[in-house]
């Protein structure tokens, strides 16, 4: 279960990235109370999993989950760059984040 609250927790974490973009600087109410709201709910599941997961690969695969999935979405809604070398540099993120799962307990 404490890989599934790390797994939301990434989710929420995309979330309150992309939220602060629309957020525009907290100065758009409803997008700012969501990106508030994600980044409690992000920081709950992430408590969650810490309970039986270690400190250093939940905090890393969190951020790898919040960092993956804000850039496919900035790509996505943003229009940002694509290129060989940023695909490249998110697999091995993704690599990361599957050697850090699989090593551990």
């Amino acid at each position: 279960m404490h890989w599934i609250f790390l797994f939301v927790a990434g989710l929420f974490e995309i979330s309150w990235a992309i939220g602060l973009k629309f957020s525009h600087g907290f100065t758009q109410i409803i997008p700012s109370i969501l990106t508030v709201a994600g980044m409690i709910a992000s920081f709950y599941f992430l408590a969650l999993a810490l309970r039986n997961l270690p400190l250093g690969t939940a905090y890393a695969i969190w951020t790898g989950i919040g960092t993956i999935g804000t850039v496919i979405l900035g790509i996505i809604i943003f229009k940002e760059p694509v290129s060989a070398v940023r695909l490249f540099c998110i697999s091995l993120i993704v690599c990361g984040i599957t050697g850090l799962k699989l090593l551990s307990n």
